[in-house]
């Protein structure tokens, strides 16, 4: 496979972005190799500047579920441009999005509209610190809710790839508000509460993305919501990845949970910058300008944005057995994954749920950062690049979660299955 266009414009990117890329996974630093820099995209594959062609399951990281340059979503985009890009005061659009998204959820009663996931998380936890009138939140180790200080300590994803759970430049005034508990462990989460009177929320991925794929269990969910309510302390469901992704109701629908306040991202803007944060109404009208906490945004709301999330929207809800299709194959995928790993006794463990799913060269199931860690990350980063060079696109790091989408099929997942078993073979016989 030639790839000299991708090193060319690496090398040369390196001289003016830090590391070459504008998100620090994207540098293939965790998988080894040179980073594909991709000219184009269509249905269930992408194309790379030397016109190699990949199966993609990373989807942009999950916003496209029917996939790339969608004709539905394209034309919608299409026909908003020409209205303008962006006006800095409100639009209908805006009302029908967020008509939409809370008609399809149990816990939101209002929401606002930004720009990014760490924007909503963001605003989301100002918003329960001012609604609590506490200081502290708890998070959970490996789960990611984006860049902002108060929640930058003991994530996942990118800090879990450079082996470095918190980041320089967080003041210790700020991370000392955030207390740290164990994903699947409800006995973690009492000894926060009880260590810190002043806990204001606490917010969760219940389907983790981002220490790779970990499903909160069932019982640990539900008992959070009853520890929440012991405390008066509020419960954030964190939905950025797997809002619409997961199932209609998200996460949401498949624990039956209430949340207080909820966070969305990535499928709702359609591939284009778009995330949200709602939740009841009490609690969303202490927001400016009703109320004294402040949030703005100058492309909160974009036009184009919502358009494209309007459409995907309106497709998912067109389409009845979306998410039971995009989890068949999900399911086939991982469970051929294992099957050709066992075949070269190679251990492995897969999960999926709707559209999401994950794998971890890991001789015992993982539950939480600590599992995950434990993951053989030097056959996934082999794994990684022979599949690259098969034309599968994975995820570029063992602790990033894998997405189908509705462009693919059977004969194309027994492709990869097919070609992951040559990859497999080829990593046995090398030892």
């Amino acid at each position: 496979m030639e790839i000299l266009h991708s090193i060319n414009d690496f090398n040369e990117a390196k001289q003016v972005i830090p590391g070459g890329v504008n998100s620090p996974v994207r540098a293939f630093g965790s998988v080894g190799g040179t980073p594909r820099f991709i000219a184009r995209g269509k249905g269930a594959y992408i194309y790379d500047e030397d016109d190699n062609a990949y199966i993609d399951f990373v989807q942009s990281w999950g916003p496209l579920i029917f996939g790339h340059a969608d004709e539905f979503v394209e034309s919608a985009v299409v026909l908003a441009l020409k209205d303008g890009l962006s006006f800095g005061a409100p639009t209908e659009k805006e009302t029908t999005l967020v008509k939409q998204i809370i008609s399809l959820t149990g816990s939101v009663e209002k929401m606002r509209l930004v720009s990014s996931g760490t924007e909503a998380t963001m605003s989301a936890l100002r918003l329960a610190r001012a609604f609590a009138n506490k200081d502290d939140i708890i998070k959970f180790d490996g789960c990611y809710h984006g860049h902002s200080d108060s929640l930058l300590v003991s994530a996942g994803s990118g800090c879990a790839t450079f082996g470095t759970p918190s980041s320089p430049g967080v003041p210790s005034d700020l991370s000392k508000h955030t207390l740290v508990a164990r994903y699947n462990d409800i006995d973690s989460v009492r000894a926060c509460f009880q260590k810190s009177k002043n806990v204001a929320c606490v917010i969760i991925e219940p389907l983790a993305g981002n220490m790779g794929f970990v499903p909160a269990d069932r019982e640990f969910i539900h008992a959070l919501r009853a520890l929440c309510d012991e405390y008066q302390a509020l419960l954030i469901i964190d939905e950025v990845m797997s809002g619409f992704r997961a199932g209609l109701n998200g996460a949401l629908g498949i624990y039956g949970i209430e949340a207080d306040l909820v966070t969305y991202g990535k499928v709702i803007g359609g591939g284009l910058p778009l995330a949200a944060f709602g939740g009841r109404a009490e609690i969303m009208d202490m927001l400016s300008p009703i109320g004294g906490v402040y949030q703005a945004g100058t492309l909160s709301g974009n036009p184009i944005a919502v358009s494209a999330g309007i459409a995907t929207l309106s497709l998912i809800k067109s389409k009845p057995n979306l998410y039971n299709d995009l989890e068949s194959l999900a399911k086939t995928l991982v469970e051929g994954l294992k099957s050709v790993a066992q075949e070269y006794k190679i251990p492995l463990q897969v999960d999926y749920r709707g559209s999401m799913f994950g794998f971890f060269f890991h001789s015992e199931m993982v539950k939480n950062f600590d599992d995950a860690k434990k993951s053989d990350v030097a056959i996934y980063a082999k794994f990684h690049q022979k599949m690259l060079e098969k034309g599968v696109y994975f995820a570029c790091s063992q602790f990033e979660t894998g997405f189908i989408c509705s462009a693919m099929n059977e004969a194309m997942i027994e492709e990869v299955i097919q070609k992951a078993r040559e990859s497999f073979k080829e990593i046995h016989f090398e030892g």
